[in-house]
């Protein structure tokens, strides 16, 4: 097993596991104690939600960054890379590191199956054991109380925005989806709460958690005032202060703000100056990120859920194409596919399909094109592949066009790839 490579490795993970998910804290827990990897011995921030968590965690590590701060950064899914899970002061872990942490859990396991994402979440606080980063930042896969990530207790918790999601796994209801998030809490820590509509269980959640809570609009926030927001933080003791900031189209203030909670209650607070040298231009991949490819305005967004495909559609309105808007798009069909689609009527001229081979989750191109003609929409293209959709609605953009993908992370991986192929003939 020693001269596996870090390809080989994950396929291995992939197969040892019956199931891909399967939500409990027992096991994984139990393998870190075994590598003595609890407590962690510096302070965690652990971020759960359903939209917003890659923007917070995002800021978290470019601003600790900048203040010299090494941090451990743990995220999912990935895009391109397994690497980018686990960042270690800004920079993704290498190939070499991965293995060696893989080999180290899976000798300390024993007899316990471990998925992939358990297997993930321990080489990532391994390796910020190995490498003494003194901030770790967690981001929830999946809800937060059974999530992995969740056998570590956090300094400082933080909420986002709660949504209908994953409702096989976490509720059929806004309130116990919310519960679910809200597992993530601990008595007497500071919960930054970035949930600008409360469902009641998350209130009642909260609350019966013991935690600190800092509610976004009442300990921070922020108002829209020309190009800038204006948003104020509020420190320990309770004191406000102001700390505008020139407008991220890309990002949503209220998550941009949360983070700035968080250094606040780490103790780590972030000067008018550095929050301006950073949040304005920060950028997240694959979260409405904007570029121009030969003339073509490409935006990529991660977007695959209604309420993360309506922030899409704000970020659309403000800053219109004066000629034809073509989209790519292929979403997992146990998403919310029909309201999807809703958002959008009116800001996509014409739809480029895709299967996705080797995914049992995808939804079929033929099922979502037969949902847009019912809609009434009327230029669709169905393709094999996402690589083939992509060429097909590149060769019909125009200069002064807009390409827009979106409806899953797969689909912005693809485009991603596709990209840098593109780039590389050029």
């Amino acid at each position: 097993m020693t001269e596996q490579s870090l390809a080989e490795w994950l396929a291995r993970l992939e197969a040892l596991h019956p199931r891909e998910i399967e939500l409990g804290l027992e096991r994984v827990a139990a393998v870190a104690r075994r590598l003595q990897l609890l407590p962690v011995s510096v302070p965690v921030v652990t971020v759960a939600g359903t939209n917003g968590k890659g923007s917070v965690v995002g800021a978290l590590e470019a601003l600790l960054t900048h203040k010299g701060i090494r941090t451990g950064v743990y995220t999912s899914p990935h895009l391109l890379r397994f690497n980018e899970r686990i960042r270690i002061g800004g920079c993704e872990a290498d190939d070499a590191g991965i293995v060696s942490a893989l080999q180290a859990i899976d000798v300390a396991r024993g007899d316990i199956s471990l998925t992939y994402f358990e297997f993930a979440t321990l080489a990532g606080l391994l390796l910020f054991q190995r490498e003494a980063v003194d901030v770790v930042v967690l981001e929830v896969g999946l809800g937060g109380r059974l999530d992995a990530v969740n056998i570590v207790d956090p300094n400082v918790a933080v909420i986002t925005s709660i949504a209908l999601d994953h409702q096989d796994w976490l509720g059929d209801s806004l309130d116990a989806i919310a519960r679910e998030k809200a597992g993530i809490l601990r008595p007497d820590i500071p919960a930054v709460i970035a949930c600008s509509e409360v469902p009641a269980g998350l209130a009642e959640a909260v609350m019966a958690s013991g935690a600190s809570a800092y509610w976004l609009g009442e300990a921070f926030g922020v108002e829209p005032a020309m190009q800038e927001w204006d948003g104020w933080v509020s420190g320990t003791e309770g004191t406000r202060r102001r700390l505008p900031l020139s407008q991220n189209p890309a990002l949503l203030a209220q998550n941009l703000y949360a983070a700035l909670q968080v250094l606040e209650c780490l103790g780590y607070p972030v000067s008018d100056v550095e929050a301006q040298a950073i949040l304005p231009a920060l950028q997240v991949p694959g979260r409405r990120q904007a570029m121009i490819v030969g003339g073509v305005e490409l935006v990529l967004d991660v977007a695959h859920n209604p309420a993360a495909v309506a922030r899409l559609v704000e970020f659309l309105q403000q800053r219109p194409c004066g000629q034809k808007t073509i989209a790519v798009f292929s979403a997992m069909a146990d998403k919310d596919i029909p309201s999807m689609l809703q958002l959008m009527r009116g800001e996509v001229d014409g739809w480029f399909l895709a299967d996705q081979p080797g995914n049992a989750r995808a939804a079929t191109a033929a099922g979502i094109a037969a949902q847009l003609r019912a809609a009434g929409e009327g230029m669709i293209s169905v393709s094999r592949n996402l690589r083939q959709a992509l060429a097909r609605a590149r060769s019909v953009a125009a200069a002064g066009d807009r390409l827009l993908v979106f409806g899953s992370f797969h689909t912005v991986a693809a485009a991603m790839s596709w990209l840098a192929r593109e780039r590389e003939k050029a």
